[in-house]
């Protein structure tokens, strides 16, 4: 049964690495790779050849022109136009290689601030494993694209190291269930995962003891939320202070209602019974309290010398 691969997408100057790895399986199922990785002409026939050997050396031929034809109809026009004057399958290749993914000095600056970026990753307390994996393996992935052998086990030591102190019971089970040096990234990835489900399944069969480690962290944290009386009046305070009323129709401030406004020629002071003010603000007030405290002392003083 013959097999026809399907077409790659049209590369149009995005997502390029993705195109890429396409392409190259694409070219691979069609046995038209090697001509665009090493780019040699065939050997030429031998004298008085048979038709068998025509017919191949034919046919290895029209490899080159077969995989050319393949990279022109598979990018789009503006792309096809940066490798149109390309005499070779390798020669377009590389021509596209070098402007989407850089040069050889580029690419492997590229590797250099990938491999620290992967060297500095850590797991979040907010994440979930996979989303950390998937983070750890988005980089991963990046390096290999970029031609950069990284192992399994070298991925997967830095998730052990990386994990926060919650699933050292976790990783204990596992040191003594598997073996973690010979352990894949994605084998680590569903075994911690299959833990926590198993955990989660317990603690449904014993809701007792999950329902007290609830109810006590509840209550660590409504402790923490609550504040003190006077705290909340002073915010209260502060906040009314903040409010914002009417133009007052006699000093046109928002910062009160209009009944608060004590300069009024309709109050009566109750101090000295006389109107334009409240006796609140009353400043003769002040000065009687003054007056009487002066003459206290003073009466104080004569005692004394008596």
């Amino acid at each position: 049964m013959s097999f026809t691969p399907p077409l790659p997408p049209v590369f149009a100057g995005e997502n390029y690495h993705i195109w890429v790895v396409k392409m190259k399986t694409y070219l691979q199922a069609h046995d038209l790779w090697s001509v665009v990785e090493s780019d040699v002409e065939p050997p030429p026939l031998r004298a008085n050849p048979t038709i068998a050997q025509i017919r191949q050396h034919s046919e290895e031929r029209a490899k080159k022109h077969k995989a050319m034809a393949c990279l022109q109809n598979c990018v789009s026009d503006v792309i096809f136009t940066r490798i149109m004057a390309c005499d070779s399958p390798k020669q377009a290749w590389d021509r596209l290689k070098e402007e989407f993914m850089g040069s050889d000095k580029t690419r492997q600056q590229q590797v250099i601030n990938l491999r620290r970026e992967f060297e500095n990753l850590k797991m979040k307390e907010s994440e979930t494993i996979k989303q950390y994996s998937d983070r750890i393996m988005a980089t991963v992935n990046n390096i290999r694209l970029l031609g950069e052998d990284f192992s399994d086990s070298r991925v997967v030591e830095k998730v052990i190291t990386t994990l926060p102190e919650r699933f050292e019971s976790k990783i204990s089970s596992l040191e003594d269930s598997r073996d973690l040096t010979t352990i894949s990234f994605f084998e680590l990835v569903n075994s911690l995962y299959a833990l926590k489900q198993r955990r989660a399944s317990r603690q449904e069969e014993h809701p007792e003891g999950a329902f007290q480690e609830k109810d006590r962290e509840g209550s660590i944290s409504s402790q923490k939320a609550k504040k003190p009386w006077f705290e909340r009046m002073e915010k209260s305070r502060k906040d009314a202070g903040r409010r914002r009323f009417p133009p007052c129709i006699h000093c046109k401030k928002t910062n009160h209602l209009e009944k608060y406004y004590w300069n009024r020629l309709d109050i009566q002071c109750k101090n000295y019974k006389q109107y334009g003010h409240h006796e609140k603000i009353c400043k003769g007030k002040e000065k009687a309290h003054t007056q009487q405290q002066v003459q206290a002392k003073t009466t104080e003083d004569l005692q004394a010398q008596e």
